[in-house]
């Protein structure tokens, strides 16, 4: 099995950031960090948690949020598995706030929110979560529904002093428990979002049923269902929509092993480990053209490409990147 990578050599603590005119070029705008790996749910669509992985160690984490400082990333988001299951969660935060990072979040499942965890998020400087809610009713294939978070999410409403999107899920629940998610997240002032279940290459694929529904949640959207590029339009009609893929740049996406992958659908098409990474990593996989950004449909990688979209890209050279997808 592969191990943790530890602090080497070729990084130490203290070292000169980046460049700022380095980081305008091609620098982070976005790092999603893997905590553990591990999740206290089973959801049948998910292939990134495990029931058995032990959280990344404090000290192993500071390392790494220390070097995506020195890249000069603009926000960080734990992820997992399931971050709040990390026994030293309070101080993961307080040392993004510590290290500056301007946004400081975290993607959960929302079992474990309480009034006390909450809190300690307030006081740690947490600036964002994001919480997916599959439905109304537990069923075969998830029980990450209102039934089992209202309570939770209503302490959130509450309590947070921080930004909460709130994402409708389609794929998981009947048509009309997909609603009411999108109306709950509405009559509670969170953000409200709506995500697509995509296999785990990135891919979308919806029934007719799914697609009546998916223009019903935008129509009470408004303009909070617009995206980049309108890409998921595109997608679910059979049609490509390209663009210009600047992961393993702009978006890094650090797996349990302290490696940098473009996302968590490819962890095994490319990887470096972070504590090497440098400007010419960032330079080079800036320009690389991905096989797969004609029908991606990670939003996240989108998003924070969007902004260059009218620079140009290459074809990945054959000694960096090897393709392939998940298997």
């Amino acid at each position: 099995m592969e191990q943790v990578t530890t602090p080497s050599s070729s990084f130490h603590r203290g070292s000169k950031p980046i460049s700022w005119w380095d980081w305008l070029r091609y620098g982070p705008f976005l790092a999603q960090l893997v905590v553990t790996r591990r999740c206290n749910l089973s959801c049948g669509y998910c292939s990134e948690y495990d029931s058995t992985s032990q959280p990344i160690p404090f000290a192993i984490l500071q390392g790494r949020l220390e070097k995506l400082r020195q890249l000069r990333t603009w926000a960080v988001a734990l992820m997992g598995g399931e971050p709040t299951l990390h026994p030293d969660l309070f101080e993961i935060f307080a040392e993004m706030q510590r290290l500056g990072f301007r946004r400081r979040m975290m993607t959960t499942n929302g079992i474990l929110l309480s009034k006390e965890l909450i809190e300690g998020l307030n006081a740690q400087g947490v600036t964002d979560i994001n919480v997916s809610v599959d439905g109304v009713k537990r069923n075969d294939t998830t029980v990450k529904v209102l039934e089992t978070l209202r309570t939770r999410l209503e302490l959130l409403a509450k309590h947070a002093r921080f930004h909460v999107v709130l994402s409708a899920v389609i794929g998981s629940a009947p048509p009309e428990e997909v609603l009411e998610v999108v109306d709950f997240a509405t009559s509670h002032r969170f953000s409200p979002r709506v995500l697509l279940l995509h296999d785990e290459s990135g891919q979308i694929g919806l029934s007719p049923d799914q697609l009546a529904l998916y223009e019903e949640v935008k129509r009470r959207l408004g303009r909070a269902a617009k995206e980049a590029g309108n890409y998921r339009d595109r997608l679910i009609h059979g049609e490509t929509a390209p663009f210009r893929c600047r992961a393993g740049a702009r978006y890094l996406y650090i797996d349990e092993f302290g490696m940098v992958c473009w996302c968590a659908q490819t962890r095994t098409s490319f990887r470096r480990p972070l504590l090497e990474y440098t400007r010419d990593d960032l330079r080079e996989q800036f320009h690389t053209r991905k096989p797969c950004q004609t029908t991606c449909s990670v939003g996240c990688v989108r998003t924070v490409s969007a902004y260059d979209a009218w620079r140009s890209q290459r074809a990945p050279s054959n000694s960096s990147v090897k393709w392939k997808t998940m298997a």
